[in-house]
């Protein structure tokens, strides 16, 4: 549990305060303690997980399920590259190989100016135009490295 003195307990009281009466609150407490604060910070779980009481095993288990959630904020951009399947058969594995280098970044990495975070994602929907990608929202077909540095230099200049 927080101190009554942590700069984020009021606020964390007001979230869970307004969405623990929801049936299945722990994903839409989750949802907006991360909009709140741009990811979920370690010191939030036994807070909800006692408000819920539920274990924090179980809090940080649907937190690490989901590929949504972070527990550290992502840098000022999101790029996230498709690895399923069809992606894959695509190029993207090439394609997730020339982001890693050109960000100097494994995955879940934000570059050293905090410009840019690089997340798998399995899949964004667009099979029939494979390889994608997403960037700070937007999904992308058929990207290529080429394609992946213009992106990158429209959204990050």
């Amino acid at each position: 549990m927080l101190d009554s003195q942590h700069p984020l307990q009021p606020r964390l009281d007001e979230i869970i305060g307004g969405l623990r009466g929801l049936e299945g609150p722990l994903l839409p407490i989750l949802h907006a303690v991360q909009a709140e604060w741009g990811h979920v910070p370690q010191e939030a779980l036994a807070v909800i997980a006692s408000a819920l009481n539920i274990s924090r095993a179980e809090v940080h288990g649907v937190m690490s399920f989901y590929h949504d959630f972070r527990e550290e904020p992502a840098g000022t951009h999101l790029l996230r590259i498709c690895r399923a399947e069809a992606c894959q058969a695509m190029g993207g594995a090439a394609l997730a190989e020339a982001a890693k280098a050109r960000l100097g970044v494994d995955w879940h990495g934000t570059t050293a100016d905090g410009g840019v975070t690089l997340e798998p994602v399995f899949c964004l929907g667009l099979c029939a135009c494979a390889p994608a990608a997403q960037i700070d929202g937007r999904v992308v077909g058929r990207v290529d490295a080429d394609r992946l540095e213009a992106l990158l230099k429209e959204c990050c200049a």
